[in-house]
This record gives structure tokens, C-alpha cells and sequence, in this order.
């Protein structure tokens, strides 16, 4: 499963790379705006899903929600393979413990910073997200 390479190859078939060859920053500008309002609109879409207990949207919103997050990051040009590696071994690096101040009534555990933990970076991989957001 290379969730990424799929995005890229689905952004190739149609043509979205070509776009962004061809686009100005500020159409770039309007397509990052609109690939949030499209990530929020799922992220609605999902919502009610779940309040409807409809688990063939969910599923379907969920997915939806993934396929336009990473290609986000793949039309910004940032490696998403590489960030997401990087937020993995972050997260594998917490212990199993309690978050004080968010109640969690289900007994599982949270995932919790030990002394020295190091946050994800995702220097020399932002793309031309900087570019395009600002």
C-alpha cells in the first residue's frame, strides 16, 4: 500500500501536475484555499455520517478526507512518505500513559512525551508550502 504514489499517479492521469507547471502563485494561493474548504467539507460530510450512523458514508468520508490530505501535500511538492515516517517514529517513541487535563473515560491509554522526547521535524520537506500559503 503506497497510499502517496497512488495520489501522484492520480494526480498524472488527470493532469494536475501540468496545472500546477502552468499556474501562477496566485492560482496556487486559490487551489490551497480550496483544498481546505474541500478537506472541511468532508470532514462535515464524515460528521454526519456518524451522527446518522451511517457506516457506508464514513468509510467513504474518511477515505476522502486521507485521498485529499495527501494530495495536498503532494501538490505542494512535500514528501508525504517522508513526514509521515517522521510523525510514526514520534508517536512509536511516547510511552502509554495519562494526559492530565483530558479525561479519557475509556481506559485506554494516551500516548504521552517522555523526558527527551523530540517532536517531528519536517525541515527541508515543506515543498512549496511556504511559498503557496503565504
Amino acid at each position: 500500500m503506497d497510499w502517496p504514489n497512488d495520489i501522484r499517479k492520480m494526480h498524472a492521469k488527470f493532469g494536475v501536475h501540468d496545472w500546477l507547471d502552468n499556474s501562477t502563485p496566485e492560482d496556487r494561493s486559490k487551489l490551497m484555499k480550496l483544498r481546505i474548504r474541500m478537506l472541511t467539507e468532508e470532514y462535515g460530510e464524515t460528521l454526519n455520517a456518524y451522527l446518522q450512523g451511517d457506516a457506508e458514508e464514513m468509510i467513504d468520508g474518511l477515505i476522502d478526507l486521507c485521498v485529499i490530505a495527501i494530495g495536498t501535500l503532494d501538490i505542494a511538492g512535500v514528501d508525504a512518505q517522508r513526514a509521515w515516517t517522521s510523525i510514526l517514529n514520534a508517536n512509536m517513541a511516547k510511552v502509554p500513559g495519562v494526559k492530565p487535563g483530558r479525561p479519557n473515560p475509556l481506559g485506554l491509554p494516551d500516548l504521552t512525551k517522555p523526558s527527551g522526547w523530540v517532536s517531528p521535524s519536517h525541515i527541508g520537506n515543506h515543498g512549496d508550502l511556504e511559498r503557496i500559503i503565504n
